[in-house]
């Protein structure tokens, strides 16, 4: 590679020929797309939508996407030369690269921060600082005095092509080695390159099979035998492999063969001997390229024959797909939303499109992906954070080949490579996790999927049995159509819901810890019935805090303004914001007293404190802290599902699209800190949570009951959980935020500000929103106000909010003024130091 770094293609004859130029999309956040040269002999290589390799700066070597090609050099500097080509064909689409602009334009970042987030890793290109000797360096000749450190790498050198910065500094055992390469650098004994590799590589199993003679010429297997009869162990090895690849029957087996782990793995087999087969040439070795996803050919089941009410609701969302682009499936929880969408799903499939199926939480791709693999086989395609890097780029170029046709997945699965996308489906569209925070883009995963099913002619299908407002309000006023499922699947009811006063409660000393009386007597009584129950905490960790019961001394981040969380498994306080943490002191620092306490509660706590009050209870708890490892998410299921627990503590993972034959009954521990939140979102959210995980009582026919613990049972949302009136809730809604000035009426734009000093970003928010209402007007600008979290990983937060009436306002023109304030910002002197982030549609 450092040859590619100093590499002069040679002048080219005078010939009449067309000079290429191609527009890049660098993995920077650059504001522009820089443009390279194409070399002539690369002219047909080059493809938009591919990978090439070049030179950035002085010395990195970066691998980018190329966005166009022309023949218009650059006015501004000499472009330098496209090093080298990756890909034969496209990678990124051009539906995807419209997408990708669009991002850009409407989240107001760069095209290289949305290609960052759109490739897996394993098709990126690392790349990594390596020293070599300088190629007109001699240590034998050129005597230049060298420290004992310096000859030490130089030695390395003289037996090792190449070293990494890392392996010098494991080399000297010196955490500060870097002044010891630059004087090599100034000595010009050394030189600096980059090493760039493709880190995406297939899946290769090692696999065995007979020499071809032995299977084609006759006799020679009967000839095999009686040589290897004086080496039984060698012919176990034989007759165990002709028992799994029966040639006799079809000789064709052998063309494939047999994993060899299949014949190591075996504890009655020798693997000398196999070893010494594959050597006399009985055997022969080779590699196969396999996929790290389970193939199954043929689906195992039909779906499911919908109900008549699901019949309904499938007719009516294809008749308004007629008319309407987008629609939106309201059915209460339990109505077999999911059977609607997979007959859609084989609809769209036997149209010749693919079908994106998009989920909020990785926790229910686990359990729907079971059921939609028995019934699309090797079609169907699983994406999301979970996987590794290699898995993510197989279902990326599975899906540029044909294989998938379906992929299900969480809110990354918008950046694929769809090119015939017919079906776009979006459960539970009101979940805020299809929102990104940092880093950029700041997407939201609904609205991105809309405009690319809009760029691909697709249709797309929302479905929840809680809407978000500003979804229901489209419907209402005609811009999408609205199909309803009113009634459960089967003979299932929805569940009856009971408040517990826990006010009340404690004032008559009839609380155990956090759980109510009625609380604890209903679980057992479950229990004992052999059915299973849910409990949902709003927050992980075993306590939010501690606190001295003397000095009333409490914990507090180093790096954020918030305090410090118990988790009691590790024995640790950690920062749920920057993820600082340290151990869990046995006295108060201040003032010196043992007499520490954990203060409220989370699932950690929740689950102990069961496990103590019901012992022969089998309890486990799926949170963030739980759900860490791969399949983690799986096997919690699997247990719950199968029934080796009996109950489930979980924060909002459990709330969402979860099927369990056997729960009777949920339990919502604290209810108010869900609804007494400062956020104009509160109570539509709390009633979104409090339904959903209501929802996954009573299913299959079963009774279900709910049992909400809150201080204020007089609270209205409260009577529209339990009579399940979402009408109420969003009539109640939508008058607030029309008189309000909220969404859908009003689009926000929430600016942050922040800066390691506290007063150099008050001072530079104060500037910032003077100027915004200079460009935008006083009524478009709120702020700067201090946030409810004021300190995050040790910068300082300012918040303004920008709100744009919907109607009659040019959306692009507003944050070009946005842009160009902050662009202005950041040239004062005072302010360069100030990172501003402007966050599109907030949530």
């Amino acid at each position: 590679m450092s040859e590619l770094l100093n590499f002069n293609y040679p002048p080219e004859p005078a010939v009449d020929r067309v000079t290429l130029f191609a527009d890049v999309i660098l993995p920077l956040p650059l504001p522009k797309l820089y443009t390279y040269r194409i070399p002539f002999e690369m002219n047909d290589e080059v493809l938009v939508g591919a990978r090439v390799i070049v030179q950035f700066g002085g010395k990195r070597v970066l691998s980018c996407i190329v966005a166009d090609i022309h023949e218009n050099a650059p006015a501004e500097y000499q472009a330098k030369y496209i090093l080298d080509v990756l890909d034969d064909t496209p990678i990124v689409t051009a539906p995807q690269l419209k997408l990708f602009k669009w991002m850009a334009d409407y989240y107001m970042c760069t095209l290289g921060e949305v290609i960052n987030a759109a490739l897996p890793s394993a098709l990126k290109l690392s790349s990594e600082s390596r020293i070599q000797l300088h190629p007109q360096y001699n240590p034998e000749e050129d005597k230049i005095p060298l420290s004992a450190q310096e000859e030490k790498i130089i030695f390395a050198l003289q037996n090792n092509q190449a070293l990494t910065f890392t392996e010098v500094g494991t080399l000297l055992q010196a955490k500060s080695y870097h002044k010891f390469i630059k004087s090599l650098i100034q000595k010009e004994a050394i030189i600096i390159f980059e090493q760039v590799s493709d880190k995406f590589s297939p899946k290769v199993v090692k696999k065995v099979r007979l020499s071809e003679h032995f299977v084609q010429e006759e006799g020679m297997l009967e000839e095999l035998f009686n040589q290897l009869a004086p080496q039984p162990k060698q012919l176990d090895v034989l007759l165990n492999y002709l028992q799994k690849v029966p040639v006799h029957q079809d000789l064709h087996l052998n063309y494939k063969g047999l994993e060899k782990s299949v014949l190591t793995s075996n504890p009655h087999l020798s693997a000398s001997s196999i070893n010494t087969l594959i050597k006399k040439g009985v055997l022969e070795q080779f590699d196969q390229v396999v996929s790290r996803f389970p193939v199954d050919h043929e689906p195992r089941q039909l779906p499911m024959a919908l109900s008549e009410h699901q019949l309904q609701a499938k007719d009516e969302i294809l008749g308004l797909f007629k008319e309407k682009e987008i629609v939106l499936l309201h059915g209460v929880t339990g109505s077999g939303k999911t059977e609607v969408y997979i007959d859609l799903i084989k609809h769209a499939l036997e149209s010749g499109g693919q079908v994106l199926y998009l989920l909020p939480e990785i926790a229910l791709t686990a359990q729907i992906v079971t059921r939609l693999m028995k019934v699309f086989g090797d079609k169907l395609g699983v994406y999301h954070s979970k996987f590794s890097d290699n898995e993510r780029a197989e279902v990326w170029q599975g899906i540029l080949s044909g294989r998938f046709q379906v992929v299900i997945g969480v809110r990354s699965s918008i950046f694929l490579p769809f090119h015939d996308l017919s079906l776009v489906i979006i459960d539970e569209e009101h979940e805020a996790s299809y929102k990104q925070y940092d880093p950029a883009p700041r997407y939201n995963a609904r609205e991105t999927a809309l405009v690319m099913a809009n760029l691909q002619g697709a249709k797309t299908l929302l479905g929840s049995a809680t809407p978000s407002i500003e979804s229901y309000y489209n419907c209402k006023t005609g811009r999408w159509g609205l199909v309803s499922m009113t009634k459960r699947f089967g003979e299932a009811q929805l569940p009856d819901i009971e408040l517990v006063n826990t006010r009340d409660e404690q004032r008559r000393k009839a609380m155990h810890s956090h759980f109510s009386g009625q609380l604890l007597t209903a679980i057992e009584e479950r229990l004992q019935r052999e059915e299973q129950v849910i409990l949902f905490q709003n927050r992980r960790g075993y306590a939010p805090f501690i606190s001295c019961d003397e000095c009333s001394w409490i914990p507090k981040c180093k790096h954020c303004a918030v305090s410090l969380s118990y988790h009691k498994f590790n024995n640790e306080l950690r920062c749920h914001y920057c993820g600082y943490h340290e151990r869990m002191p046995h006295d108060c620092p201040a003032c010196g007293a043992t007499t520490l306490k954990s203060m409220g509660f989370g699932t950690e706590k929740v689950e102990d404190e069961l496990k103590l009050m019901l012992p022969n209870a089998e309890v486990q708890r799926m949170d963030l802290d739980t759900t860490k490892k791969k399949n983690s998410y799986q096997q919690i299921i699997a247990d719950f599902e199968t029934g080796r627990t009996n109950v489930l503590v979980g924060t909002q993972m459990v709330t969402k699209g979860l099927d369990f034959e056997n729960v009777s009954l949920v339990g919502i521990l604290n209810a108010d800190t869900i609804i007494n939140f400062p956020d104009f979102r509160a109570h539509e959210r709390a009633y979104q949570l409090f339904v959903q995980v209501s929802g996954r009582a009573g299913r299959k026919g079963k009774p279900g009951s709910v049992i909400i613990q809150t201080r204020d049972p007089l609270q209205p949302i409260f009577r529209k959980v339990r009579n399940n009136d979402y009408q109420s809730l969003y009539e109640h809604e939508i008058e607030e935020r029309m008189r309000f000035g909220y969404p859908p009426f009003m689009r926000m734009i929430r600016v942050t500000v922040k800066h390691a000093d506290e007063q150099v970003s008050e001072n530079a928010a104060i500037v910032l929103a003077k100027d915004l209402t200079d460009r935008l007007g006083k009524q478009q600008v709120l702020g700067p106000e201090v946030p409810y979290i004021f300190k995050i990983r040790n910068l300082f937060l300012q918040e303004i909010h920008i709100k744009l009436p919907r109607e009659n306002t040019n959306l692009k023109a507003a944050k070009a003024q946005l842009a160009q304030a902050i662009f202005n910002l950041k040239l004062l002197p005072d302010f360069k130091g100030v990172k501003v982030v402007a966050d599109v549609d907030p949530v």
